[in-house]
């Protein structure tokens, strides 16, 4: 090598710097929740509805005399007057205050119903699912036999050998038929349930199935049912509306939407002003119902989880 020549002097690679990726803490599912508008939406609109069947009196007096049942034929089927903005019915009796004394029994119907399907359903989806074979055959032939009836065929036909058709009765017969389809969702997930490690484990601890039940098996296979149980709600408030138009729901007294969307409906070509408000609270309440029970499956459910 010539002296004059330079040394070479190798480049050692710089040392490569590995990134190490902490794993992210799951999301809450009621943060989740709580930043979408269509949930915000929906529960404002259902909070709206509720006020209205809890506390009717004072929305229903907002405008003037809030008193429903206060008619008069000399008014009957005017479109507005001073406070009475939206009206009056075929009898002459104040559309708004009739709209929220109607949220009343409406609701209160969709949320017995609701109770009693749910009630029905729990007990026979752990009759079913921890039952034995035995058990499971007898609870999924009786599942059969209620889904072969068609809903409100059967619930009409039950309705008319009534006397009394009142907000308890409606309800509890709608309730008594509406409760298949949970039962064999609480069914599923019990048997999905109670194959888990937990559950397994308390068994060789020797616990009773009692407590296993209660403490380990309801709590985490409910929840499914009650998401399904949340649409079941509109529903049921839409079959309530539906069989009262039939004319085998609700009966005077009794104030309702289905009882206005009835008698608002042989008057809609000359008087529509009649049928307009009670059927867009029914609208708006089954949506919002509709609405706040798919962001909840879609927030709880990781196969829905967007």
């Amino acid at each position: 090598m010539p002296e004059n020549t330079p040394p070479t002097t190798a480049k050692i690679p710089a040392p490569k710097t590995t990134r190490v990726v902490l794993p992210q803490k799951p999301r809450s599912p009621w943060r989740m929740l709580l930043r979408r508008p269509l949930f915000w939406l929906s529960a404002v609109i259902l909070l709206v509805m509720l006020a209205f069947a809890v506390a009717p009196a004072p929305f229903a007096g907002l405008f003037g005399n809030g008193d429903p049942r206060a008619c008069d034929l000399a008014n009957s089927k005017i479109e507005s007057a001073p406070g009475h903005p939206f009206g009056f019915d075929l009898q002459g009796c104040d559309i708004w205050a009739g709209a929220v004394y109607g949220a009343q029994a409406s609701i209160s119907v969709g949320l017995l119903a609701t109770t009693i399907s749910l009630a029905i359903a729990l007990i026979m989806g752990l009759i079913a699912g921890m039952g034995g074979r035995a058990a499971d055959w007898i609870v999924s032939r009786l599942t059969e036999v209620f889904l072969g009836f068609p809903f409100l065929l059967a619930a009409i036909v039950v309705l008319n050998m009534l006397g009394s058709r009142s907000v308890l009765t409606v309800g509890i017969v709608l309730g008594v038929f509406g409760w298949p389809m949970m039962a064999r969702l609480m069914r599923a997930s019990v048997r999905s349930v109670t194959g888990a490690d937990h559950v397994l484990a308390a068994r060789t601890m020797g616990l009773g199935t009692g407590r296993i039940v209660a403490r380990y098996v309801v709590p985490n296979a409910v929840q499914p049912v009650l998401l399904l149980a949340t649409l079941t709600v509109g529903a049921v408030i839409v079959a309530e509306s539906t069989l009262t138009y039939l004319g085998v729901g609700l009966s005077s007294p009794a104030i309702s939407w289905g009882l206005q969307i009835a008698a608002g409906s042989r008057v809609f070509q000359a008087s529509p002003h009649v049928l307009v408000l009670p059927s867009v609270m029914l609208a708006l309440t089954v949506l919002a119902v509709v609405a706040l029970g798919e962001e909840l499956r879609s927030v709880f459910d990781p196969r829905e989880r967007r």
